[in-house]
């Protein structure tokens, strides 16, 4: 009899040893499980990030490109229009002020030939 109460006893201590065993076991397995999710978490959270990060840093680099280039070739149009502007101006002016010269010293050269002859008369 005191020999089935202590094989009963062993039996139960072998049950209650294997089962602190297995759920170690699963333990082990739930936090294993854990931290692979937890890397693959990290990993998605980083990539979509790094993701954002890149698009928003783009755009502002694009934007400001765009911003000295747009200046720039406003600089560079504006200086290339006004130069044909005033040159086309002066060209203008030019001609018109020669125009009016030419008449006025044709204008004071007959004067001079009209006094010079009523000199010589």
């Amino acid at each position: 009899m005191i020999q089935e109460v202590a094989m009963k006893e062993n039996a139960v201590i072998t049950i209650i040893s294997i089962t602190i065993i297995v759920l170690n076991m699963m333990r082990i397995i739930v936090l294993d499980i854990k931290n692979a999710i937890m890397v693959a978490t990290m990993a998605e959270v980083t990539t979509v990030t790094m993701a954002e990060i890149m698009v928003a840093t783009m755009a502002e680099v694009t934007a400001a490109v765009m911003a000295v280039i747009t200046a720039v070739v406003m600089a560079v149009t504006m200086a290339e229009v006004t130069a044909a502007v005033m040159a086309e101006v002066t060209a203008v002016v030019m001609a018109v002020t020669m125009a009016e010269v030419t008449v006025v010293v044709k204008d004071v050269a007959a004067v001079g030939a009209g006094c010079f002859n009523l000199i010589n008369n």
